[in-house]
């Protein structure tokens, strides 16, 4: 059994970041890992192990909201079905490799650094804001399940629906922000999916896993958060449609810089 108050913080938790889910279209993830660390440290789970079990609860829960998420941009046609058709299929090939094979032979100190690094860099990215050449596109189909296949592997290793990447991608192609965001909410579930049945099998003969767990998912973590975080996406939705751009890139970006503090310092001390 949970202790309440542990409940109480989960289930605040899964609120928050089921709003940013579907406010940012980043499948709540990148908030979600850091402190799902914390969590699992606080429940004496060793460090490394804590940090692993932190991405892979983090995607299992974006299984939910994902669909809680898209399904209020859809009503309001901000979806590119188009754009997310082309990358999911390579977005679950990139995926299964990271989350069966990569994501099992990195230490957790590693995942946490690389982490930070990354998520900084997209940071960056958007919080400059620069604009894309008023000529550039999207690439062809075979471009598009390729660059599905980057996004799908660095979401396996960072627990994170993808956003991340997909976002700054597609604006970086000339996709208005909210379509961006509205199809990154899309594709969180085939890049859940695909990395949570790798979790899945890649932790079965992990020792040290705490009670009740699936591979390197925590379930009763899985359980309180979704429940809690499929009520809050399609507020952030609705949130989405209504900020300018500038200020959702600029929200997207300080959330991402925090984070990336925190799980650097993670990786430097473990």
């Amino acid at each position: 059994m949970l202790d309440p108050l542990l409940i109480v913080e989960l289930g605040v938790l899964g609120l928050v970041t089921g709003f940013l889910a579907g406010l940012l279209g980043i499948g709540g993830g990148m908030l979600m890992v850091p402190f799902m660390t914390y969590i699992l440290g606080t429940q004496q789970v060793a460090p490394d192990l804590a940090v692993k079990m932190a991405i892979a609860t983090s995607m299992a829960t974006i299984v939910f909201t994902s669909i809680s998420s898209v399904r209020a941009h859809h009503r309001r046609g901000a979806v590119r079905w188009d754009i997310v058709q082309r990358l999911a299929p390579g977005i679950v090939l990139g995926g299964l490799g990271a989350s069966l094979g990569v994501f099992a032979l990195l230490k957790g100190a590693f995942l946490a650094i690389f982490f930070a690094l990354f998520v900084s860099f997209s940071a960056t990215q958007m919080f400059l804001d620069k604009k894309p050449a008023p000529t550039r596109h999207l690439p062809g189909a075979a471009g598009q399940v390729a660059a599905g296949g980057v996004i799908g592997f660095l979401s396996g290793l960072v627990g994170a629906g993808g956003g991340f990447v997909s976002v700054p991608f597609m604006s970086w192609c000339n996709v208005p922000i909210h379509n961006a965001v509205a199809s990154s909410a899309a594709l969180g579930f085939p890049i859940a999916l695909a990395n949570v049945l790798g979790y899945v099998i890649s932790g079965q003969h992990i020792s040290g896993l705490p009670a009740a767990s699936l591979g390197y998912i925590w379930l009763p973590a899985l359980a309180v958060i979704a429940a809690c975080s499929v009520f809050t996406a399609p507020l952030g939705a609705k949130a989405a449609h209504k900020l300018p751009v500038r200020q959702l890139k600029r929200v997207f970006a300080s959330l991402l810089f925090a984070l990336a503090a925190y799980m650097f310092y993670k990786g430097v001390v473990q």
